[in-house]
């Protein structure tokens, strides 16, 4: 059978074309040994990509970057960051490339992206600008079922293995990562464009962002505090429903927190396994300040540093330009609560009409149950299913304190909670951590088998199968405290 010949594919440059003080011009370096791991389908036909074509020869030339379309122009973008809460006025992709824009079979423009292609002069210290082929597929698999969960996400496309190893712990295989993104603007970009001390500059940057994402914002009588009002909304959403499944991001850092709304980069990330507000899964946050319980106070901090950068184009007058950028910012905490408690709502099997103060109160005390039982989360939830529908026993084996549970089940049923909505917003399966690693471990090693069936089942979170409990069951004792590390 012949390989088909992928039409040309029309990558475009506007952010480069755009903004060329926040990129540099550069190219991937040369895959040896191009091999195609795991191809996002469904994904690439959505992009309007032809999947037979991604799996040949001149496919996985074009996802490693050896190969790009003659018009393309591949950037390395330029940011800046506050990381773990210190300042870096230089980040931008020190491994990574933007091959340029593409417009998806919706209509839709996004990113399409490389991570790992190679070191940039964005690339600090020793850093080799390589990626190795575990991370890249955690960030494959967390990715996908961030998406399938109904969480706005960056997407992952291709993982292709180099044919190179590269020294980390020891010598893995090298592999780059194909991302698609709405955009990778990020609050970085605009404090990176910010330092340059220009502010035309973010200006234009916030034009940009207007124009990808918030297009009903340049009808604002002011369009940039309209820009940040759609910001703070989209990442107050953002942050509730990580809350809502138990997700730990782990590198909030403002560099990670773009300007869409979506969830990117996944290096020291996780999913909750017993409940714990305290709960941190990366290697390098040893202070917890990106614990799961402060995710809501650290996206509202990396916010007020996006208003900072912003404070000019709000007022002339600085003194009304910074309360205009509060009160602006004020309305976060709002809409995070709410949107947590229209979840939780969600997740219960409540009536969204019910009594705001009396469905606080019943989930209030849930979360103390949960904290103090060290209930397994996402199990928890999801065997509630099953006691709206009359048996209680499976959520009765969860926790040792059974009449405490006991009085808190009989006020939730007193409110008739509808197990069909539950089954919606309770997913069966996550990406169990042990399993991740089992996975991660085995692909590592040559076998591919456990996390192809892992992506199979956790890409459909919400409908339980036979077969596949040890998908759904925490992690046994022996597996001990779960740690991230960020792979670079």
């Amino acid at each position: 059978m012949s390989v088909p010949v992928q039409p040309e594919i029309d990558l475009q440059n506007r952010f480069a074309q755009q903004l060329p003080e926040l990129s540099i011009s550069w190219s991937a370096e040369e895959a040896q040994d191009p091999q195609l791991v795991v191809l996002n389908e469904a994904l690439a036909e959505q992009l309007d990509l032809d999947p037979r074509f991604l799996q040949s020869p001149g496919g996985v030339e074009l996802l490693v970057g050896n190969q790009v379309p003659d018009a393309a122009t591949p950037v390395a973008q330029g940011y800046a960051g506050h990381q773990f809460g210190a300042y870096s006025p230089r980040l931008g992709d020190g491994r990574a490339l933007l091959l340029g824009e593409l417009t998806d079979a919706e209509g839709k423009q996004c990113d399409i992206h490389l991570k790992g292609s190679g070191r940039t002069p964005f690339a600090r210290g020793g850093a080799d600008g390589r990626a190795a082929l575990g991370p890249m597929l955690r960030e494959y698999l967390i990715s996908e079922a961030i998406h399938a969960l109904g969480i706005p996400t960056s997407r992952s496309l291709a993982v292709v293995t180099t044919g190179r190893e590269i020294p980390r712990e020891k010598l893995v295989p090298g592999a780059v990562l194909t991302r698609v993104a709405s955009s990778h603007l990020r609050v970085g970009s605009f404090q990176y464009a910010h330092a340059a001390g220009e502010g035309e500059l973010v200006r234009r940057l916030a034009d940009h962002a207007i124009e990808r994402h918030y297009p009903e914002a340049a009808n604002a009588e002011n369009p940039y505090l309209a820009l940040f009002s759609s910001v703070v909304s989209a990442q107050a959403q953002l942050v509730a429903q990580w809350m809502l499944v138990g997700f730990v991001h782990g590198v909030m850092n403002t560099d990670n927190t773009t300007i869409s709304g979506e969830s990117i980069d996944y290096g020291p990330c996780a999913f909750m396994d017993s409940f714990d507000p305290a709960v941190v899964y990366s290697s390098i946050d040893q202070n917890g300040r990106y614990a799961y319980r402060n995710q809501p106070v650290i996206a509202e901090w990396n916010l007020a540093r996006f208003a900072e950068t912003l404070l000019p184009l709000f007022h002339d007058d600085e003194e009304q330009a910074v309360a205009t950028a509060q009160e602006a910012l004020a309305a976060f905490r709002s809409e995070y609560s709410a949107a947590w408690l229209q979840g939780m709502k969600a997740k219960l099997g409540l009536d969204q009409t019910l009594d705001d103060e009396g469905a606080s109160s019943l989930i209030d005390d849930l979360i103390t149950l949960l904290h103090e039982e060290s209930v397994d989360y996402t199990s928890f939830f999801r065997s509630l299913n099953q006691a709206a529908r009359g048996d209680a026993e499976p959520v009765g084996q969860k926790v040792h304190n059974g009449e405490r549970l006991q009085q808190w089940l009989r006020r939730w049923l007193d409110l008739n909670p509808r197990p069909e909505q539950m089954d919606k917003t309770n997913p069966v399966y996550i990406p169990r951590n042990h399993l991740v690693e089992e996975a991660l471990d085995a692909a590592t090693d040559g076998d591919l088998d456990p996390f192809h069936q892992l992506v199979s089942v956790v890409t459909d979170p919400y409908v339980e199968r036979e077969g596949l409990e040890r998908y759904a069951s925490p992690a046994p004792q022996s597996f001990g405290p779960y740690m991230t590390y960020c792979g670079t």
